[in-house]
């Protein structure tokens, strides 16, 4: 079953937040409800898939079956790489005589998929104080909207949250930041837009320690003036982070949005290699009939994915659970 917000976030009090007064019932309800949501966001990826293998033919399990999965899988954007090692496992799993039917094949499938995934920590550290969390990512990628999810979401938790507008480039990234800054209840660190990125976050990581902060979430810029090397800029960052408090950042989230496939794929190995991401947040699921992206950036990156959004409202972006990832690809 789904995890909970509460689960994902490493360091919170179980007897803080919201979630003190939650019963068992009220946890598995919202679980529930989390499911749904997933369902429901990923439909277009269901429901390709299923157009893909209707053509399937299960009784008999011949080069064509395997042909017909291989190219449902790369059309799903779920890898080169990924889709061999799906492929062949089936094959395998055929051959020992354990698919012998539809309800096989899925149940075999569903599992390959979860198996895919990477084994790192889905959790997010936040057992610090403060804990740092940065955020980087393209632009276009929902990175400003998905911290102002995560904050209302530790709020929920009982953790108080400081967030610094250090993507002093885009045009309207401040005023951006700022109103979920006040839709999450939460202050946000600024300064004039062009001016320094990395005297943005000193300014938040001291504004953050003397008024006792849990958490701190940096917004960054996702393209800068040709002048300036981006990744060059995000190194500067976490130097800055790491002066003031050593062993920072404590999470290194990079957003990718899921409709723009195999470019998905190049952006994490480009940030995961430049700034040592931790995890993935894996935005607009709703929005692409090729939700296999997050098996093919996980299992050839091995990169854990966190977070994944599946709509816009603030419940819409939930923890990521490969078990519930495979089900809502194939289950009605």
């Amino acid at each position: 079953m789904a995890r909970s917000w509460h689960e994902v976030f490493k360091g919170v009090d179980e007897s803080s937040g919201d979630a003190a007064g939650v019963t068992a019932r009220t946890q598995e309800e919202e679980k529930k409800g989390f499911f749904g949501r997933l369902k429901a966001g990923m439909s277009k990826s269901r429901k390709s898939m299923q157009q893909h293998l209707s053509v399937v033919m299960f009784d008999r399990l011949d080069a064509e079956l395997w042909e017909n999965l291989e190219e449902t899988l790369i059309f799903a954007d779920c890898g080169v790489k990924s889709t061999v090692a799906i492929v062949d496992r089936m094959e395998k799993a055929a051959g020992e005589g354990e698919i012998r039917n539809r309800e096989q094949f899925y149940s075999h499938l569903e599992q390959a998929l979860v198996d895919m995934f990477a084994d790192g920590d889905y959790q997010i550290d936040v057992s610090h104080k403060p804990s740092v969390i940065l955020m980087v990512g393209v632009n276009g990628t929902g990175k400003t909207t998905t911290i102002g999810k995560i904050a209302w979401h530790l709020q929920r938790e009982g953790k108080s949250v400081v967030m610094a507008a250090a993507d002093t480039f885009r045009a309207a990234a401040i005023e951006q930041l700022s109103e979920w800054g006040e839709r999450a209840g939460c202050p946000v660190i600024k300064q004039e837009r062009g001016s320094d990125p990395a005297a943005v976050v000193y300014d938040a990581i001291s504004a953050g320690r003397s008024r006792g902060t849990d958490v701190i979430i940096v917004d960054t810029a996702g393209r800068l003036h040709t002048q300036v090397n981006l990744m060059e800029e995000l190194k500067k960052i976490r130097r800055v982070i790491g002066k003031q408090i050593p062993g920072a950042p404590h999470e290194t989230l990079l957003t990718v949005d899921a409709t723009t496939g195999q470019n998905g794929l190049t952006q994490a190995r480009l940030f995961g290699d430049s700034v040592g991401v931790t995890g993935v947040v894996l935005t607009k699921l709703d929005g692409t009939a090729k939700g296999g992206i997050a098996v093919a950036i996980s299992h050839e990156l091995g990169l854990p994915i966190k977070l994944i959004g599946v709509g816009e409202q603030m419940e819409d972006l939930r923890p990521f659970d490969a078990g519930d990832f495979a089900r809502a690809l194939f289950e009605d």
